[in-house]
């Protein structure tokens, strides 16, 4: 799904406030690590994950291959910290970000 710059800063705006809810460290992208993502944006649809490598090249690297993991779009990435948005089903007004924001 490809969004628009005006979504995308709607996002980011709402992004601020929240905090990591998965951490990538050094053994990268594991099966746990995709699947916790995943549950992760099923729940919320808007969530940051801590990228705990200290390689730019890798860390960027791990980002995409997430995103492709998990069909999900990057909003926005600010040093080890990325962004990412993926649209449920059917989403829970009381665990949704982006529910919680609007209600």
């Amino acid at each position: 799904m490809s969004l628009n710059a005006a979504k995308k800063k709607h996002f980011r705006a709402i992004g601020h406030n929240l905090n990591p809810v998965v951490i990538v460290a050094d053994k990268g992208l594991t099966d746990g690590v995709v699947e916790e993502t995943l549950r992760a944006l099923n729940d919320h649809e808007l969530i940051k994950i801590k990228f705990a490598i200290g390689d730019r090249e890798t860390r960027q690297q791990l980002i995409s291959e997430l995103i492709s993991a998990t069909n999900s779009d990057l909003i926005q990435t600010i040093g080890k910290i990325a962004l990412i948005f993926k649209a449920a089903d059917k989403p829970n007004p009381a665990l949704s970000n982006l529910l919680r924001v609007q209600g």
